[in-house]
Formats: C-alpha cells, sequence, structure tokens
C-alpha cells in the first residue's frame, strides 16, 4: 500500500463517518468511526514512526470501541481508560523528544492549558456523577499534559493537541449535562478525527525535518 494511500484513507474514512453519524446510519457510523485510528496506525508504522506513537493510536481504537458498546454508562470508564493510556503513550513520546526541555522555557504556557483544564473541571464537577469525578480528573491532567507536550512539538501536533481537549471537553459538557452540541456527536468526531489526524502528522512530520539536513 503506498505511503499517501494511509492519509487518504483516513479523510475519506472521515468524511463518510461524518455523514454517516449525521443520518444517524447505525451501527455503519460506529464501524466507520472504528476505522479511524487504526488507518493512522497503519500510516505511522508504514512510514517507519515511533511504535508508541502506533500504540497510543490502537489505545484509541479501543476506546472508541468501548465508547460505542451498550449500555453506554457501563462502558464509560473503561473506554476513558483506554484513552488515558493513549495519552500516556502520547506524553511518553513527546516527552522522549525534549517536550517539557522546551516547555521549561514557556512556562506560562503550561500555566494557561492547566488554567483552563482545572476552570472546565470544576465547573463540570456538581454534574458528574461521584464514581466520574475523581476519574474525569485525572483524566484532564493526562488530556491537558498531552496537548501542553504537542504544543511544545511544533504547530501541526499542536493544533492536534489542542482539538482533542475541545473534543474531550464536548463529551464532558455532555456527560455533566451542562451542553451538548448539536448535531450530537458531530463535532465531537469533526474534533476527534482532526485531533488524531493532525497529532499523527505532526510526530511524521517532525522525524521528517529531522532527517532534512541543516543548509550551511
Amino acid at each position: 500500500m503506498p505511503l499517501v494511500a494511509w492519509p487518504l484513507a483516513f479523510v475519506a474514512a472521515t468524511f463518510v463517518h461524518l455523514v454517516l453519524n449525521v443520518a444517524g446510519a447505525t451501527p455503519w457510523d460506529s464501524v466507520t468511526k472504528c476505522l479511524l485510528a487504526p488507518l493512522l496506525a497503519g500510516w505511522v508504522l508504514a512510514a517507519g514512526g515511533p511504535r508508541i506513537v502506533a500504540l497510543a493510536l490502537l489505545f484509541c481504537v479501543v476506546g472508541d470501541l468501548l465508547l460505542e458498546l451498550t449500555p453506554s454508562d457501563t462502558w464509560f470508564l473503561p473506554g476513558m481508560a483506554a484513552f488515558a493510556l493513549a495519552h500516556i503513550c502520547f506524553i511518553a513520546f513527546f516527552a522522549s523528544r525534549g517536550a517539557f526541555d522546551r516547555l521549561a522555557d514557556h512556562p506560562l504556557v503550561g500555566a494557561a492549558y492547566l488554567a483552563a483544564a482545572v476552570a472546565l473541571v470544576v465547573w463540570l464537577w456538581d454534574g458528574l456523577e461521584p464514581g466520574l469525578r475523581v476519574p474525569v480528573a485525572v483524566y484532564a491532567l493526562l488530556l491537558t499534559t498531552t496537548a501542553v507536550c504537542a504544543w511544545a512539538s511544533g504547530p501541526v501536533a499542536a493544533a492536534g493537541g489542542l482539538l482533542f481537549l475541545v473534543s474531550d471537553a464536548l463529551i464532558a459538557l455532555d456527560v455533566a449535562g451542562r451542553w451538548t452540541p448539536r448535531p450530537e456527536g458531530f463535532w465531537v468526531m469533526l474534533t476527534y478525527a482532526l485531533a488524531i489526524g493532525l497529532l499523527t502528522a505532526g510526530v511524521l512530520g517532525s522525524r521528517a525535518d529531522a532527517r532534512v539536513p541543516a543548509r550551511a
């Protein structure tokens, strides 16, 4: 399979999924949803990219699948745990590339992301079921760390990390009964697909840039 076919297949699958999502075409919307991250993982592996990023994307697949199972209340925490493992992988990758060292030179960036995450969790707190409050807070910390580390790793990855924050914030707002964006699910999936796509492109792009010799 040509290398360029992987991102093109991802874009096509994303478009099809969003159309099916708006149309409420169950279960095909769920099937296409669970194709997105595997296509990106295939792209990473085909490009010789970092396996830990491919693993992160595979954890995203597990999370996507679990969140599609019914009853949704039963599988929400396991799904969130799968995505938490994905973020741990992303953080480990970005940290290995010096993200925390670069962040040390820009403390206000990390502080701004953290403040936004704390404000969101505080706002959601009373609307969350008691059993979800601590897991959501822990997950928010991991998600924010991914976003901040992505910011330190280049503009493409930064956009992906920020959109991951937006996507999961929309889910949290719905779960806490604060606000449900309409059409339901569309904006969550659009921002999520863009997030993982840009994170993947940012990772692979940074590796390509690193292989280009500096000009005199």
